[in-house]
């Protein structure tokens, strides 16, 4: 006749798996999120790459601190004229492309997009101790349409700086026409070349979305990436904004 364990010996904490770490372990997998069980390391990951991330915002600020100094400082330059005694300034206010204003709006839709692929992963790796229990519904995961949506948004401004460029040689405006227009190129340009590293990020995670089965490799890489994406798109605004108003 088989024999049932007693209410005593179900209570027991020596019954309970607790996987070395003191508290309980759903499951296994060893924290590495194929278990859908968010570990104590993913916290920590977490905490080290937005760490890390902090520094190169630190770094990228720096750099464009010193373009908007330079971009001010050589804005009020100029000479006397010794005949006229008049103060001539051979800064002359250029004429942005109005196509800038469609690419803030795509960055900022895009970081609008990348926000909602991030809670999405928040929310996955908040119930997955509850989905890992047999009979339980698995909740449909979004963060791939969403990633794939900021990249084609992300694409989108890239593209539109690109030609906002070409507009203004097409109109005879190049890089050594006028320091502002040098100003202009460099500072465009700088960002987009941030912003490029950036969509590398989002491709690497919409990698990750589709082939891998790690939950939590995929929430970090997505979070750190948002971190960084929000950042460009708050500095391309102080840069657009700059170049605007600081003519």
């Amino acid at each position: 006749m088989p024999r049932y364990p007693r209410s005593d010996e179900l209570e027991s904490p020596s019954n309970i798996d607790h996987g070395g770490s003191g508290t309980p372990h759903y499951g296994g997998g060893g924290g590495d999120g194929d278990s859908g069980d968010a570990s104590p390391d993913y916290y920590q990951k977490l905490k080290r790459y937005r760490l890390f991330i902090l520094l190169v915002f630190i770094v990228v600020l720096m750099f464009f601190t010193a373009l908007t100094s330079s971009y001010i400082i050589r804005r009020g330059n100029g000479h006397v004229d010794w005949q006229t005694g008049a103060f001539i300034r051979d800064w002359h206010p250029l004429t942005m492309p109005s196509i800038l204003w469609v690419n803030t709006i795509l960055l900022a839709l895009s970081s609008c997009t990348l926000e909602l692929a991030r809670r999405n992963l928040v929310r996955q790796l908040a119930i997955a101790p509850a989905v890992a229990v047999p009979g339980v519904a698995h909740e449909k995961k979004w963060s791939a349409p969403w990633l794939a949506l900021t990249v084609i948004l992300g694409s989108g401004f890239l593209t539109g700086q690109f030609l906002a460029w070409e507009r203004l040689r097409a109109s005879g405006v190049f890089i050594a026409t006028n320091p502002s227009s040098s100003f202009f190129y460099i500072l465009t340009a700088s960002h987009a070349a941030h912003l490029i590293g950036g969509m590398l990020a989002l491709l690497y995670a919409a990698g990750l979305s589709i082939f891998s089965r790690s939950l939590e490799r995929e929430a970090v890489v997505v979070d750190v990436t948002s971190w960084y994406w929000h950042f460009m798109g708050v500095l391309w605004i102080y840069i657009f904004l700059l170049m605007r108003f600081a003519q």
